[in-house]
């Protein structure tokens, strides 16, 4: 079992941090009372969950004494969990400005406290925290993608920082995707519908995919597609994106883009892990 517990100033990462570890198959709990972890971490470990890894945010907000906690991570790893305290930290200016940004009152500014001064209070009763964590990450000057990068090299395993990616054929006249990232128009290619004998298949027919790239452009586009690919899927993974949506579309998302979506699939296979592909409009018309 492991039992990751996120803790930090309010404004320096956390909830970044939660979504990182959600993608690479942590279940997390925002703001959980922290009497209730151990029996929580002991009904999860005796789930049928296969990947037992549980993170819970731990800040300001769940009281001043930290004491219980310790305590309760301690017998948790006596009793074989793998405990971490992972503590995120961030210069008082930076806090303030992003406090301010996200027009959201800090939990400790009441009583007309101030923002600056409650920074400082905060920075005061989570040192006990900060000195106890295993990983403390200053956010000062990270980036999204650089904080991404580090919480996935700290508790991802190997293989886990890749992109989902998904091929998705479709018609130009039902709408392009909403979800997509890259949209690819292939009307340019010779179309099966104007084949009596091929106007009724999909572009899962053989016939109608042997017709698609008949069209020598079809090879070339495929060829020119996935090397710009093979450039910008490490560059896209870098920035910390984790899913990729390439739409193919042509005029009723039946012929072309469902014969170049296969071909596309196939050879992003080669080059990533996980790779999905659906034809949205293929049973259409």
């Amino acid at each position: 079992m492991d039992c990751l517990i996120i803790s930090g100033l309010s404004g320096a990462g956390k909830s970044l941090t939660v979504d990182v570890l959600e993608d690479i198959g942590y279940y997390c709990i925002d703001n959980m009372p922290v009497k209730l972890i151990p029996q929580f971490v002991n009904l999860f470990d005796n789930s049928a969950e296969k990947d037992k890894k549980v993170a819970f945010v731990v800040d300001i907000r769940a009281g001043r004494d930290h004491s219980y906690l310790f305590r309760a991570l301690e017998e948790m790893e006596n009793a074989g969990s793998r405990c971490r305290i992972l503590f995120l930290d961030c210069s008082d200016q930076v806090l303030i400005n992003r406090q301010k940004a996200s027009r959201r009152r800090h939990p400790l500014d009441v009583d007309g406290l101030g923002l600056a001064a409650a920074v400082a209070q905060e920075r005061e009763l989570m040192e006990p925290m900060r000195s106890e964590a295993d990983y403390v990450i200053d956010t000062t000057a990270l980036a999204v993608s650089e904080l991404k990068s580090h919480l996935i090299e700290l508790f991802g395993e190997e293989g886990e920082a890749s992109l989902m990616i998904s091929v998705c054929s479709f018609g130009f006249k039902y709408g392009i995707p909403h979800e997509a990232d890259l949209v690819f128009d292939v009307r340019f290619l010779q179309n099966p519908y104007y084949v009596p004998e091929l106007k009724s298949k999909t572009g899962m027919d053989q016939a109608v995919y042997d017709y698609v790239f008949a069209d020598p452009n079809a090879e070339r586009f495929v060829e020119k597609l996935v090397d710009m690919l093979r450039f910008t899927l490490p560059l896209y993974l870098a920035e910390g994106k984790t899913s990729l949506v390439i739409a193919v579309g042509c005029t009723g998302g039946r012929h072309r883009s469902v014969s170049v979506s296969r071909r596309l699939y196939e050879e992003l296979k080669a080059l990533a892990d996980n790779v999905t592909i659906r034809h949205r409009d293929a049973e259409r018309g």
